[in-house]
């Protein structure tokens, strides 16, 4: 296990944006237990809220682990919890209500990545921005099939449509990566509505030139002043060069 120190800072701000009523987007900031995560609702008035919200607070619940896979089991456990909570309610009330959610896990110098629908994680690694997550989107199923192009894309009507969420279905598809955490690492988790109107070289300019409370309300802001047609949800998580601070997450070496 590589249990080097690393400093680390992290920061969340979520609103509901220029147009919503209602902010349906939850998120968790843990980092003595390792978690970071976005949760994006649908399913209508005081619904969504609901499935993101038991996301979160399902999540909250993990403690602190006793290894990298312990943690993954103990976020797979409360997400299947959640995902049970979110199915009764949606029975309930005769309605299909979900979230998707987007997470970082980190542990022993071993970051995962965890998500459904189309809330996503970056990794800005050597002045390099890249999507580590994968939409879970009608449309990003069309551009895997080639059957339409990156500029199509961009304005397809149905490119909102999402495949996989929490609390749509008895059985959750989350998809994961995985990888070595490197200092000067920078995670970028978001839901859809930060993507809709703010670019990838402008996530990566914002992130790299402030701390993670500023990124983040920088690129609220920016989001803000673009017409804001969708609740957003940022977390940002700052790995540092390991000269002083604590790791981001536990991790047994530190007791």
């Amino acid at each position: 296990m590589n249990n080097v120190a690393l400093p680390f800072e992290s920061f969340g701000v979520s609103h509901r944006g220029c147009v919503r009523e209602l902010n349906e987007d939850s998120y968790l900031v843990e980092p003595e237990t390792g978690l970071w995560v976005v949760a994006d609702g649908m399913g209508g008035h005081d619904a969504g809220e609901v499935a993101s919200a038991s996301i979160v607070d399902h999540l909250a619940t993990i403690g602190i682990a006793s290894s990298a896979p312990d943690l993954r089991a103990r976020f797979e456990d409360r997400l299947s919890r959640a995902n049970a909570e979110i199915r009764r309610i949606s029975q309930s009330r005769g309605v299909t209500i979900g979230s998707t959610v987007a997470a970082l896990l980190a542990m022993d110098g071993r970051f995962a990545c965890l998500w459904a629908g189309d809330s996503r994680v970056y990794l800005i690694r050597n002045d390099s921005i890249s999507q580590i997550s994968k939409d879970h989107t009608e449309v990003q199923e069309l551009l895997d099939k080639g059957m339409i192009s990156a500029a199509e894309a961009l304005a397809w009507p149905r490119r909102n449509v999402i495949t996989h969420a929490v609390g749509v279905s008895d059985e959750i598809v989350i998809d994961f990566q995985q990888g070595e955490i490197m200092p000067g690492d920078i995670f970028v988790l978001s839901t859809d509505g930060l993507t809709a109107h703010v670019t990838d070289a402008e996530i990566e300019a914002a992130a790299v030139s402030a701390t993670p409370q500023a990124a983040c309300e920088n690129l609220l802001q920016m989001v803000l002043a673009r017409g804001g047609t969708d609740n957003v949800t940022i977390v940002l998580v700052k790995i540092g060069d390991g000269r002083n601070g604590a790791y981001p997450g536990p991790s047994r070496a530190e007791g």
